[in-house]
């Protein structure tokens, strides 16, 4: 028996139920993973209260890595005893599960299956922001929304290791060292004069934001970003933000976004997951800790988000899992 954590209704965290359930074997083009590790991400906590749609019985959680432990027909380039991660797959808060071969990335032997779910997702979102929706060159001046949160953290320490000068905002004066700790500056939103020392270290503005959070930050992204600049909305925490497209184009602003499959895809992914890999390797996320949770405590995990209380990423770790 597999065991797994399912939503039946809409809720708070106590709505993700541990149960147990047979897995079955996989079919064409599909295998059978079981899972070492799966990442917690912000949209599972959507998922869970209704704000993301999706039918009603689901297994939360969209990415995973583990061990292939059965092959169905039709199946190339995996083999039973391969390691292999994903990060935009429904279905991954199980200890194990059946999954499209196509859904799966290699992992290579120094990657840690651990360190691979944790920054998966995570990271690819990162890179979309970095090198798809904005070609980041050194010697700009990057401001990130939302610089404490887990895609926050890990896109300031990268653009910093791609030579940008960062600027890292927090939501609360508590978050400042931990932003600090990731990019040249931090600051915190709430300031009155955010806005006069955004412009201290970069007069004419910053040369792009990365607005992580959406609504709430929106004007401060308007007011940081110079005539000419590029705003990356990904994602939007706090609500989707009222654009004035006026406004935007007096000031030859672009406002660039999209989701990670979009970017991400059969014909990206080998360059992404290489430079993600690399990043990884170098020590670009060292100082990220992951914060393990047991599978079976999925709705502590959703109330340390909700709580804002983690001190590093969130990962599920399932019964019986290698861990590294």
């Amino acid at each position: 028996m597999t065991q797994i954590i399912r939503i039946r209704q809409h809720g708070g965290p106590d709505a993700l139920q541990v149960e147990e359930s047979e897995v079955g074997q996989p079919k064409e083009g599909e295998v059978l993973i079981r899972h070492d590790a799966i990442g917690v991400n912000f949209v599972d906590t959507m998922i869970r209260d209704g704000k993301y749609p999706v039918p009603l019985p689901v297994i939360p959680g969209f990415e995973g890595a583990g061990v292939i432990t059965a092959v169905g027909p039709g199946v190339k380039g995996y083999a039973v005893g391969d390691r292999a991660g994903y990060f935009f797959s429904i279905g991954a808060y199980a200890s194990e599960r059946v999954i499209p071969a196509s859904d799966l990335i290699k992992l290579p032997d120094d990657l840690c299956t651990v360190n691979a779910a944790t920054f998966l997702a995570k990271g690819f979102t990162a890179w979309m922001g970095l090198r798809a929706l904005h070609q980041l060159r050194s010697g700009e001046v990057v401001l990130v929304q939302g610089a404490s949160g887990g895609v926050g953290s890990i896109l300031s320490r990268w653009a910093k290791a791609l030579g940008a000068t960062v600027i890292g905002v927090a939501g609360s004066q508590e978050k400042l060292a931990k932003v600090r700790a990731g990019a040249h500056h931090a600051l915190y939103s709430g300031d009155p004069a955010f806005l006069d020392k955004v412009r201290e270290i970069a007069p004419q503005g910053a040369d792009v934001v990365f607005d992580l959070v959406g609504q709430h930050t929106w004007s401060l992204s308007l007011g940081a970003i110079r005539d000419g600049g590029e705003i990356i909305a990904i994602g939007a925490a706090s609500g989707q933000p009222n654009v004035d497209g006026a406004l935007l184009e007096r000031r030859a602003i672009s406002v660039k976004g999209g989701g990670v499959p979009q970017f991400v895809n059969m014909r990206t992914v080998g360059a992404a997951s290489a430079e993600l890999f690399d990043a990884i390797r170098s020590g670009t996320f060292a100082d990220i800790d992951a914060v393990h949770f047991e599978l079976r405590e999925a709705a502590a995990a959703h109330r340390a988000i909700e709580k804002r209380t983690l001190q590093g990423l969130p990962v599920l770790i399932p019964p019986l899992a290698t861990r590294c």
